[in-house]
């Protein structure tokens, strides 16, 4: 008996239908589901072309977080489309254990060359959360294998985050995502951040970042032989709401992880791929990290996957005979999927093309000058603070004295509502808003993005306390 068509299999024809067909099965993530009921209604995206997306209604909506910062050079570009069509006629997908292909050895290569120098092997996983695990294991491991078993903990800074597996949960700071699975999480050492608006507002980042290095100076030349690595965010804490800090931190936690004998592991998840400026933020203070951790901006938004680069001495202390047992046990089913790789392997090369980092530097620049001309006199922004093509936009109750408004109140929702009104996509992370466009967003529409946060950020400060 022939296969029966689905009788539902039509996608509802508008906003209204497909979001209640949603509301019935879907659990999202990261939101209150009572609150996609009223007070933040589901938008159904039916398609994107460059910084835009378009919804069921026919409704616009310029994408200026680069929905959740994975869009590198715009939703449906087509050398990235075209990429992954010709890879899905091929091989759309493989098992990576004892087997390989083209996509992924190529990709390896590339990224290799293009990484800081000494980062010889990478291991391929499928999401972020995904690649600290691997690189938290990995650590962990290669020091067993090296004999020195006691080397257990990990250092992480406050404010960190490294995603939400129980891992990458456990090595972050952020007590939001981690405060109610504190029992399930190992425990780590924390030391200060080198944020500088932590500090204070009479601290420069120069001396934030100093006294942070001594701090972390001093944890580790009292535990060095129980500590298996350090992990932070290079430059920006990115879901610590966008916080900055100076590249001399990375050098001083650089020099002192080599003197203690502690690895160190660089988590660009969020900030590689030329968000700080240069290909990987760790550039911008010349290091090279035991581990390098890769995921969002990978595949340009694309499809999920992830990636750890390493140094070949870590590499070598897991090479060995079978019956040692000295091999690293982690798996993932699309591990290296060729799709992925294909995507990945397109965006290389766009970064690649003539006058491409000019043209990043530009954006950079355009979207700084527009967020400051927004937001500079306003008297309720503390701080607006720019890394590359990440600018993020402080705002607090008393300008004088920086008290944010409390998390209850929910100001945030006032500015992310107005933008979707006014056909922007801006989802502020608490009392920080910020901009993170793909790469070929207009100096008008970067405007556009600047000038409807800066209505959505006066609403917010006009609304009634708790009146979401």
């Amino acid at each position: 008996m022939p296969e029966q068509p689905c009788q539902n299999s039509r996608m509802p024809p508008t906003n209204a239908e497909l979001r209640a067909l949603d509301l019935e099965h879907v659990w999202h993530p990261c939101t209150q589901m009572k609150d996609h009921e009223r007070e933040m209604p589901l938008v159904p995206l039916r398609s994107g072309r460059g910084a835009w997306l378009e919804d069921y209604d026919g409704h616009r909506y310029l994408d200026a977080i680069s929905s959740w910062w994975v869009n590198l050079w715009g939703h449906a570009h087509p050398r990235i489309n075209a990429a992954v069509q010709a890879q899905l006629d091929d091989l759309p997908h493989a098992m990576f254990a004892g087997f390989t292909h083209g996509p992924a050895a190529r990709l390896a290569a590339q990224l290799v060359a293009l990484a800081p120098p000494g980062l010889t092997r990478c291991y391929f996983a499928d999401s972020g959360s995904a690649a600290i695990e691997v690189a938290v294991k990995m650590s962990f491991h290669s020091w067993r294998n090296a004999g020195r078993p006691r080397k257990t903990r990990f250092v992480t800074l406050s404010n960190s985050y490294h995603g939400e597996t129980l891992g990458a949960l456990a090595v972050g700071n952020v007590e939001l995502y981690k405060a109610i699975y504190r029992p399930l999480l190992m425990d780590v050492i924390t030391v200060p951040s080198p944020d500088p608006w932590a500090a204070g507002p009479d601290v420069d980042a120069p001396t934030a970042a100093a006294r942070a290095a001594e701090a972390l100076e001093a944890t580790l030349a009292a535990q060095a032989e129980e500590i298996s690595a350090l992990i932070l965010e290079p430059l920006v804490q990115c879901a610590g709401s966008m916080r900055m800090y100076h590249p001399d931190y990375l050098r001083r936690a650089r020099a002192a992880c080599d003197r203690h004998g502690v690895h160190l592991i660089a988590d660009e998840i969020a900030v590689g791929f030329g968000r700080t400026g240069p290909l990987f933020a760790c550039e911008q203070a010349d290091i090279t990290p035991d581990f390098l951790c890769l995921s969002k901006g990978l595949t340009a938004g694309y499809l999920p996957m992830s990636v750890v680069l390493t140094r070949e001495p870590i590499y070598q202390a897991f090479y060995d005979d079978h019956h040692k047992l000295n091999a690293f046990l982690h798996s993932h089913s699309y591990a290296g999927n060729p799709l992925g790789c294909a995507a990945a392997l397109a965006s290389l090369a766009l970064f690649a093309e003539p006058g491409a980092t000019a043209a990043r530097m530009q954006l950079a620049t355009d979207l700084g000058a527009a967020v400051h001309a927004a937001f500079d006199e306003h008297p309720q922004v503390a701080e607006v603070r720019r890394c590359g093509t990440i600018v993020a936009v402080e705002f607090v109750r008393d300008r004088a004295t920086r008290e944010h408004y409390s998390w209850r109140e929910r100001r945030h929702l006032h500015i992310h509502r107005h933008a979707l009104g006014r056909g922007v996509l801006l989802r502020p992370l608490g009392n920080v808003i910020y901009f993170m466009p793909p790469y070929c967003t207009t100096p008008a529409e970067l405007e556009l993005m600047a000038a409807v946060g800066r209505e959505g950020l006066d609403r917010a400060v006009a609304a009634a306390p708790g009146g979401a």
